[in-house]
């Protein structure tokens, strides 16, 4: 497949300039069909007997894929339904005692955020990092992980398209002793991404952005030798080995899931991962990259992501955000308005164009 053939195939495109893949992505038909077919396989065929073998089946046929895609073994991933439900899990599988500590930086999504507030109640204490420009002090960041329990970092910031160096990042806080969780929901499907050469303990993501697949499909990857270390607070029958006999957690990775879960995301989990595996990670990655250096050379001055653009996550000044992207709506032309001020946020994904790019420019 190519990005002239996946566009072709993404009915939200028809009329449409999307360039909100950040938020969401428009999944292709062939991903609606994969989801409807495994609804209807569920509802009606595996009726016809006992259904759980059957949905158990399918959650690890979507195991295999989520991991290859990250570079993990299989009883590493664990199936969530969201990235903020799955870094929810993480954060609350923690034995927690007041005079703990959490680091993250000021520009983490609020599923990096409000886990974390919940704790301070508990007298957790929260060390913010500055990253002025999308860019993590190290400096900074250093002192501050001194003798924190837990650390929480995106690989890509939403707010400025930049990406951490999460291998130096990580290297720091396991000096320290912390444990790192990294929210890579923008990473995964948009560059390629390997947890292994991260060196993170536990890397939360989910389908419906850049892998184009629908809501509902999160995945957690936890590294093998820390997974016994986590103790969910989350439970259900799916997250421990003999539901009527005891309480001993899963010694894998799947201690974290609960219980039924829609079998239909998990399908279009899949086949979204076999549309990105057709069109090449590293393919996808490029274009990515050259829409989005055609976006920031056109926007001088207004442009607030790097120059030299490092994701497809282009940011720029408006001085009316919302109605700016009201107005843009109005002509079938969308991107999003981001919190705090004067910023709008456009995503250009493999499947855009150039005309998409220079649409959008016309009528800003």
């Amino acid at each position: 497949m190519d990005p002239t053939e996946l566009r072709a195939d993404i009915p939200a495109l028809d009329g449409a300039t999307y360039l909100n893949t950040g938020a969401s992505g428009p999944a292709p038909a062939r991903v609606l069909d994969a989801a409807a077919d495994a609804q209807r396989r569920h509802e009606v065929d595996a009726h016809h007997g006992d259904p759980y073998p059957h949905a158990w089946d399918a959650y690890d046929a979507t195991r295999e894929p989520v991991a290859d895609l990250l570079g993990a073994a299989p009883d590493e991933i664990a199936l969530a339904g969201s990235t903020g439900d799955g870094i929810s899990r993480v954060v609350n599988a923690v034995d927690w005692e007041a005079g703990d500590a959490v680091v993250r930086t000021d520009l983490e999504h609020p599923a990096g955020v409000l886990p974390f507030a919940r704790l301070r109640e508990m007298g957790v204490e929260v060390r913010e990092v500055p990253a002025p420009g999308g860019y993590l002090d190290f400096d900074a960041y250093r002192e501050a992980v001194d003798g924190v329990r837990f650390v929480c970092l995106s690989s890509l910031s939403w707010l400025h398209g930049t990406r951490l160096d999460v291998e130096r990042a990580v290297d720091i806080a396991h000096d320290a002793g912390a444990f790192v969780l990294v929210d890579a929901v923008q990473s995964v499907g948009h560059h390629p991404v390997d947890v292994t050469r991260w060196g993170a303990d536990a890397v939360v993501a989910a389908g419906h952005k850049w892998l184009l697949g629908v809501w509902g499909a999160g995945f957690l990857y936890v590294d093998g030798d820390v997974v016994e270390s986590l103790r969910p607070r989350h439970v259900g029958y799916r997250g421990v080995e003999h539901p009527t006999e005891g309480f001993a957690y899963h010694p894998d990775a799947s201690r974290f899931e609960v219980g039924t879960q829609s079998l239909a995301p998990y399908a279009a989990l899949r086949e979204a991962i076999a549309v990105h595996g057709e069109l090449g990670s590293d393919a996808v990655h490029d274009r990515v990259l050259g829409l989005a250096e055609r976006l920031a050379d056109a926007l001088g001055e207004r442009l607030v992501s790097p120059a030299e653009p490092e994701s497809g996550l282009v940011t720029f000044t408006a001085e009316e955000p919302e109605a700016t992207v009201d107005r843009l709506a109005e002509r079938d032309i969308h991107v999003r308005s981001l919190p705090g001020g004067e910023h709008v946020r456009a995503s250009v994904h493999a499947f855009n164009t150039a005309e998409d790019v220079d649409r959008l420019l016309d009528a800003l």
